[in-house]
């Protein structure tokens, strides 16, 4: 009776804990639904923004050809202009020549009789198709579905005016074949299981229509049968209104729900719409979803192994865990002391020595790479602490090919570091070699982290340097913000030049730096405030940048800054006096070309005594000179800026 009582709390506890676990097992299973649905969910929306996306992209398209097209029109139009006689050989070569340009397939002229010139010069009495005077008001623009002159096929016409003396004397027009415009823009969305339209808000009018065989009017194709929740109002005054939307109807032609999107064009009121079967809009969706069964299927028959497997329960191996939580713990540490060692560098030697502590290495280095004047390097040697590169340019080349070429880590031993200490001039002291990348966001490496004679056996050294390769990844991504945003604080964004932040922090090191041949330049811009009033800030602002441009050619830009609204100044080191005042005629003479004055006095020392005169004298020789351009009445800013 005992032994019986015996067996049933055992049995008693067998179920409790099967049943414990075949629990867990339905709670998890039934998490997997949950997530399964949520996916499918998703990679339907995913789907819709898809279609979105393609539509969106040819709008965006079009109109990136419609605006280069009509940059390459201005520049026919100031070729055309040179012409006396429109129709000259000699121009049409020229013009001829300039057939498939964008979305362009030839050029026409349009004269004020209304007479078109084409191919070759070839004049066409254009009747009342075309009107020179309304489209000559209209300026340069686009027009909608017409008709050519030459084959009665639907065109669109891009007309930019040819003006000689400040009239209008031709509209050159660039003719756009709407039966190939597809072709040209090599819009295949859904890799060309999508029908693409080009539609005119206003008409309903088919300017493309890779549907139909002949392109006619959406209003007329008449109501399609929609699906549940959709209507044909709903389409017709979307277009019209020019919004992004879509709607589902059933195709007369295939028998299937058709998803037709659409999206307005930066262009008169034109619409770009895709109409794209069912069954391809969701194809990845219904892919994700098979997939999703066959991993439920698959996540099913893993509880059921596992669920026996647990009747075989075996004991798992604790050195193994402790190892990985060592791990996890110097790593912890690392991280810590990288967290802001962008600010205070001390961290960034602690880092490395903290690495180099739990791996046994003698030395360890890290490579901030950007370009090879910016390259960056910290370093912590056994017994030394902060240290300089223990690795030869040379090397640090070779390692960042081979990583960039898919390497992972590198490692050299014995006979390897010894070819590779001859090839690469490496310290003879460096028995053992081993580095790994450290990637950015992007997955492009932007730095390596090494150390040599590596020794520790309960930590592998190399996937411990891999294990922190992020967070010293963060630390370079961290660092880089913070020289960037540093940067952003010492220059002047309209100017490029340097701002008063930057000019103050480096008047120390003219002092303790530079003490002969050294001379100030200071500028101020005569007018500007005049020229704010008169034409607005953009115009100011347009003078300025052409001075600062002027003052960067003269005197580059290490030395140079803007101080003020419209006051410059400049340090130049080991010039003679006659170089600064040829350079000085020479930027005030370019500038007066473009009606900008400025006032510049230079003062110029062979031993400087004191940095603070120096600048004042160069201050007051600048106030003189504008004192001076003042009280010449021509100078009258008033007259002046009207120009």
């Amino acid at each position: 009776m005992k032994k019986e009582k015996e067996k049933k709390k055992k049995g008693i506890h067998w179920q409790k804990s099967m049943a414990m676990t075949l629990v867990l097992i339905l709670v998890v299973v039934a998490a997997s639904f949950i997530i399964t649905r949520e996916i499918n969910n998703t990679e339907e929306q995913r789907s819709f923004e898809r279609l979105y996306e393609e539509a969106a992209q040819i709008a965006m398209d079009i109109k990136g050809y419609a605006d280069n097209d009509e940059k390459q029109l201005e520049r026919l139009a100031m070729l055309v202009k040179r012409y006396e006689d429109l129709a000259s050989q000699e121009l049409w070569e020229v013009l001829d020549s300039y057939s498939r340009i964008g979305m362009i397939s030839r050029i026409e002229i349009l004269l004020p009789d209304n007479t078109v010139l084409t191919k070759g010069g070839e004049a066409i009495d254009a009747g009342e198709e075309l009107s020179f005077a309304r489209e000559a008001a209209l300026g340069a623009h686009i027009t909608d579905r017409e008709r050519d002159l030459t084959d009665g096929e639907y065109i669109v016409r891009h007309y930019m005016p040819v003006e000689k003396e400040g009239e209008t004397i031709a509209m050159l027009c660039g003719i756009i074949e709407l039966g190939t415009l597809p072709e040209e823009l090599k819009a295949e969305p859904y890799g060309g299981e999508a029908a693409v339209y080009i539609i005119d808000g206003n008409t309903g009018d088919f300017l493309v229509d890779t549907w139909h065989d002949e392109p006619g009017n959406i209003w007329t194709l008449g109501e399609r049968e929609m699906a549940p929740g959709y209507d044909h109002e709903t389409l017709k005054q979307g277009m019209i209104d020019g919004r992004t939307g879509y709607v589902v109807f059933v195709s007369e032609t295939i028998d299937r729900y058709l998803y037709f999107c659409y999206e307005p064009i930066e262009i008169n009121e034109w619409r770009i719409a895709l109409s794209v079967p069912e069954d391809v809009v969701f194809e990845n969706a219904e892919i994700i979803r098979n997939i999703l069964n066959i991993f439920l299927a698959f996540e099913a028959i893993c509880f059921i192994l596992y669920f026996i497997w647990m009747l075989h329960y075996v004991k798992s191996e604790t050195s193994e865990k402790q190892r990985q939580l060592d791990s996890l713990n110097y790593i912890y540490d690392v991280e810590k002391l990288l967290f802001n060692a962008h600010e205070k560098q001390e961290n960034i030697t602690g880092a490395l020595e903290k690495t180099a502590h739990i791996t046994s290495a003698e030395r360890i280095g890290l490579w901030m790479i950007g370009q090879p004047a910016e390259r960056i390097t910290f370093g912590w040697k056994k017994g030394e602490g902060a240290w300089e590169d223990f690795l030869s340019p040379e090397m640090v080349a070779f390692l960042l090919d081979y990583f960039r070429g898919g390497q992972g880590q590198f490692e050299a031993f014995e006979g390897k570091m010894s070819r590779m200490r001859a090839e690469y001039g490496l310290d003879e002291e460096l028995r053992s070699l081993i580095a790994v990348p450290i990637e950015d966001m992007e997955g492009s490496v932007c730095g390596i982290l090494a150390g040599c004679n590596l020794s520790n056996k309960k930590i592998k050294p190399g996937v411990f340097l891999k294990s922190v390769s992020f967070s010293f990844s963060m630390f370079l991504h961290n660092m880089n913000s913070y020289m960037a945003i540093k940067a952003r604080g010492e220059r002047d964004v309209l100017s490029g030049l340097y701002n008063r932040n930057r000019y103050e922090a480096d008047l120390s090191k003219y002092i303790s730096q530079y003490k002969k041949l050294l001379a100030c330049i200071y500028i101020d811009v005569n007018g500007l405030h005049e020229l704010n009033n008169e034409k607005g800030h953009e115009a100011g602002d347009e003078m300025l940048k052409t001075v600062a441009g002027e003052i960067r050619k003269r005197f580059g830009t290490e030395y140079t800054y803007r101080i003020g609204g419209d006051e410059f100044l400049a340090f130049a080191v080991g010039l003679k006096e006659s170089t600064l005042e040829r350079l000085k005629k020479e930027m005030t003479e370019e500038l007066k070309k473009k009606n900008f004055y400025i006032s510049v006095g230079i003062q110029w020392e062979k031993e400087v005594s004191s940095l603070d005169a120096l600048i004042k004298k160069a201050e007051k020789k600048m106030y003189l000179e504008k004192k001076k351009f003042y009280q010449d009445d021509k100078n009258d800013r008033r007259e002046r800026i009207g120009k």
